[in-house]
């Protein structure tokens, strides 16, 4: 799995989120450097897993999809006769 990049604007989005989570569930003030820490330690440590997940709920969006396609195929042969 090659390495997902994020733009400084979503890094700073996801910093901000667990910034106000911290405060508000947990009334914890995480600094700026500690957001970005943690930051990373779920994007290595823990990503994979939402990532894989999201794999396996796309595969079965497609699986569901070429299963009607394949539905609707048969549906349009034509019956022989001999």
């Amino acid at each position: 799995m090659s390495k997902i990049e994020f733009s400084k604007e979503q890094r700073d989005c996801m910093v901000q989120k667990l910034q106000t989570y911290f405060d508000n569930e947990l009334e914890q003030e995480l600094e700026q450097f500690d957001a970005e820490f943690l930051l990373d330690f779920f994007s290595k440590e823990i990503g994979a897993y939402f990532y894989n997940r999201g794999l396996h709920d796309a595969r079965a969006i497609f699986e569901s999809r070429i299963e009607s396609i394949d539905d609707e195929i048969y549906a349009n042969e034509k019956e022989i006769f001999n």
